[in-house]
């Protein structure tokens, strides 16, 4: 294959969005670190942000006047676009070499030269720093929760290469916000929280095996292990057992935590997107397993307005 085919092949296999926003109105030297942080695909800021909002929706005792709650909702916005950033330029730096090997990253910012590595650690270091200030306005015992994560957020990167269930430790990572956000509004945790956290594990667990299944063809050049090597194109009976015990999890939270039917609603009307993001997904397609998992972010909100549509009647606004 010529030089010039394989710059084409890359170019079409590439996750990075050509001829969008960033293209459009962001500075040219100014574009690597956008896509650095993923700020142009908003997908894993918003699977992070959730179980943020989730829990805190849950452990809001008084929905009548709820700007405390909503100011909530903004901060935990803004510290989950910082965090996903830095987390994700932290596992670029990391992957340097791993991401050159594989058609779909290799031309993202670091691999491609269009960052050095020096500047990328710069990059990290403010998003750390904006982080770390939303971080510390919230109560003491979120602020040692929040604390924790960092060594989720820092050790997820490495358990490619050491395991095949890396799934696994992102759910861990990604789902902190579900006791995070009780955190911040009880200065504790509570059962409804720590099962919301387990549940939201294995929802990951299910929506990154799919991801991981656009480069299932690519990863064992790369050394990189993942559940989709692991399970094959027989994911998909894991995939629904996966989102069963998220869903029967979700369905526990709601249960100790006297929740109304509105929550139930919310969860089902969920529960048969799961169930089409399966039933639907081509393993053997990276554009259709992709578009899947963005899909959660339906799932996301069904859920979310279940939660807050109970909390609103408890609170006898509706």
């Amino acid at each position: 294959m010529t030089e010039q085919a394989r710059n084409e092949n890359d170019s079409l296999a590439s996750d990075i969005p050509t001829d969008g926003w960033v293209d459009r109105f962001i500075p040219q030297s100014c574009r690597p670190y956008i896509r650095l942080a993923r700020f142009d695909r908003p997908i894993g800021t918003w699977l992070l942000l959730f179980p943020c909002w989730w829990s805190i929706s849950m452990a809001w005792p008084e929905w009548k006047n709820a700007t405390e709650a909503l100011y909530l909702f903004c901060i935990f916005g803004i510290g989950a676009l910082a965090m996903r950033g830095a987390g994700c330029t932290f596992n670029d730096i990391v992957d340097k070499n791993f991401d050159a090997q594989v058609a779909r990253t290799r031309n993202r910012p670091l691999p491609s030269g269009q960052v050095t590595v020096k500047r990328a650690i710069a990059f990290l270091i403010v998003l750390l720093a904006v982080g770390f200030y939303i971080l510390i306005s919230l109560k003491p015992y979120a602020i040692m929760l929040g604390s924790a994560s960092l060594l989720l957020v820092f050790s997820y990167p490495l358990m490619k290469r050491v395991t095949y269930w890396p799934q696994f430790f992102l759910g861990l990572t990604f789902n902190w916000g579900a006791l995070l956000g009780w955190a911040a509004v009880h200065n504790g945790l509570d059962a409804p929280a720590i099962i919301l956290y387990a549940g939201g594990v294995f929802w990951t667990l299910g929506y990154d095996t799919i991801y991981a299944h656009q480069d299932r063809r690519d990863d064992p050049k790369a050394g990189v292990k993942s559940t989709a090597r692991r399970l094959g194109l027989g994911s998909k009976p894991w995939l629904y057992a996966f989102y069963a015990l998220a869903v029967t999890l979700f369905a526990f939270a709601g249960y100790i935590g006297d929740f109304i039917w509105p929550y139930f609603v919310g969860l089902s009307l969920g529960t048969s997107q799961l169930i089409w993001q399966v039933w639907g997904v081509n393993l053997d397609n990276p554009k259709d397993c992709l578009s899947k998992f963005k899909s959660n972010r339906l799932f996301s909100w069904f859920f979310l307005s279940g939660i807050i549509t109970a909390q609103l009647i408890n609170s006898n606004n509706f």
